[in-house]
């Protein structure tokens, strides 16, 4: 119960001063779970905008870790654009820089009633076509996530069997998924510890 009432002030603390909240994707646990040095960005849910985004970075300190709390209901389509952003930000930085700072998503870890977080740093977005994709990476296999499917080189495959695959992964998702869905799945190839997987840093929406 302790820490469902930190998560809550949490929450509350992720709030503008105009009261809007950010909905935090939610995991079933995570491996870190305490980030220290930090600075947020936030994504909001807002339909009063043409775009259903609202976006404030303004309080990011360009040398600690970034904390980018992105609203659940927001599409890859309406949030990525943000996040590309925010990674070619780090990326590009040539004054102030710090290179052990990293960007993490912040979650709700369900497991704990408290906060999670992914690390983002090292990937990279993309919205080429899978088309492009297979000649990009010919030696590597591509795993597609929709809505209601999910397609390992162009085959169906179940949600449980991802554990199975092997090889060079390429990981490419459609831009209809809600970021609670793009989440969901990255927390669940994170949990994968097999020496046969390995994940491209390369990731593609469209």
């Amino acid at each position: 119960m302790k820490h469902f009432f930190i998560l809550i002030l949490l929450l509350v603390s992720f709030s503008s001063c105009n009261k809007k909240t950010v909905l935090l994707p939610e995991i079933q646990s995570s491996d870190i779970i305490e980030i220290k040095d930090v600075s947020p960005a936030y994504i909001f849910y807002d339909i009063t905008k043409p775009d259903s985004v609202e976006f404030n970075r303004k309080n990011l300190i360009g040398t600690t870790n970034w904390l980018v709390n992105v609203d659940k209901r927001l599409t890859l389509k309406q949030a990525m654009p943000h996040i590309k952003f925010l990674q070619e930000k780090r990326r590009n930085a040539k004054m102030h820089k710090n290179e052990n700072a990293k960007n993490y998503f912040t979650c709700n870890d369900t497991s704990r009633n408290n906060l999670g977080f992914i690390d983002f740093t090292d990937v990279v977005y993309s919205v080429k076509k899978e088309s492009v994709i297979s000649k990009e990476f010919p030696n590597s296999a591509i795993i597609y996530f929709a809505k209601k499917s999910i397609s390992f080189n162009g085959k169906l495959i179940k949600l449980e069997q991802l554990n199975t695959l092997e090889g060079n992964l390429v990981l490419s998702f459609d831009s209809s998924l809600t970021f609670q869905d793009y989440i969901m799945y990255k927390s669940l190839l994170l949990r994968i510890d097999s020496p046969n997987m390995t994940i491209i840093s390369q990731e593609f929406i469209y």
